[in-house]
């Protein structure tokens, strides 16, 4: 990279790039109607029980197999249960020593470990996949005992920063639309992209009957304008590639950067890392 692309994307924006509309992302439904993302930054925090007792959804998300959100489904739909009895009371409370199931295989609430990785290319963002040839998981091996698992996703040609958790909860928080955790991408294309269509991503680019907008977009490189960098939050499926053939062009190779906070600085490809006690409670506190 011949420039530090977050100094591009941050305060040492170069003149030309683009800011994205106030409204980051815009999700149309069959009505018509647009609605925004709100950070989450005041959402409320969910009360805890009485000394001794934990809600079932939480347990099941400290166990790391799933956010509460994804949880209180799983429940709903009679696939966990608690001392031997199926529950679907998705506000039911219970303690460390009862035998919670989840699909018959007891759950227990683990040490949380946090990961961060810088993910080559040609592997594939699953914790098991019969017709890949490697995944991120493999890239741990046996370091790391408790069984930890991509948040979110990056393609298989995509590299760069990957976080993996057990944390059921914060996985939960950091892909969930309504709170816009900011990603940027270094983007190399085939042809040089014109200055117009910078301004067009920062317009938004219709992808699946939702307007993609970027928040903010720029050449990476002044002297190279078949390099970009662009900041966003969408969590469409391979929405970066997807916004630039929209556009007429194709992506010969793109990196993550950046995500909710985290960058690949000082770590190289295929490596990984565990997230320091700082970096932990950044993620948890949103402080990015």
């Amino acid at each position: 990279m011949h420039a530090d692309l977050l100094n591009y994307m941050e305060n040492r924006r170069p003149k030309g790039s683009f800011r994205g509309k106030e409204s980051r992302f815009e999700h149309h439904g069959k009505s018509g109607k647009s609605s925004s993302g709100k950070t989450g930054k005041n959402m409320p925090k969910q009360p805890e029980t009485e000394s001794g007792n934990i809600r079932l959804n939480r347990f099941i998300a400290n166990s790391g197999v799933c956010s509460r959100r994804e949880a209180d489904e799983l429940i709903s739909k009679g696939l966990v249960s608690v001392n031997g009895k199926q529950v679907t009371d998705m506000g039911i409370k219970v303690t460390y020593s009862d035998d919670i199931r989840y699909k018959g295989k007891k759950l227990s609430s683990e040490k949380k470990v946090y990961i961060l990785m810088n993910k080559p290319k040609g592997y594939v963002t699953t914790v098991e996949d019969p017709h890949a040839e490697h995944t991120v998981i493999d890239l741990i091996g046996n370091a790391c005992p408790e069984r930890v698992y991509p948040v979110g996703r990056l393609d298989k040609e995509t590299t760069g920063v990957l976080l993996l958790t057990n944390d059921g909860d914060l996985t939960g928080k950091l892909t969930h639309p309504k709170y816009n955790r900011r990603k940027i991408y270094h983007v190399f294309l085939e042809t040089p992209v014109a200055k117009n269509d910078l301004f067009k991503l920062t317009e938004g680019i219709n992808l699946d009957n939702e307007l993609v907008v970027a928040d903010a977009v720029s050449y990476a490189d002044p002297e190279d304008r078949t390099q970009i960098g662009i900041e966003l939050h969408s969590g469409q499926n391979r929405v970066i590639r997807r916004l630039f053939e929209a556009l007429g062009y194709r992506v010969k190779k793109l990196d993550r950067v950046y995500f909710a906070g985290l960058t690949k600085k000082n770590l190289p490809r295929g490596k990984w890392r565990f997230l320091s006690e700082k970096e932990i409670s950044m993620l948890k506190r949103g402080a990015f």
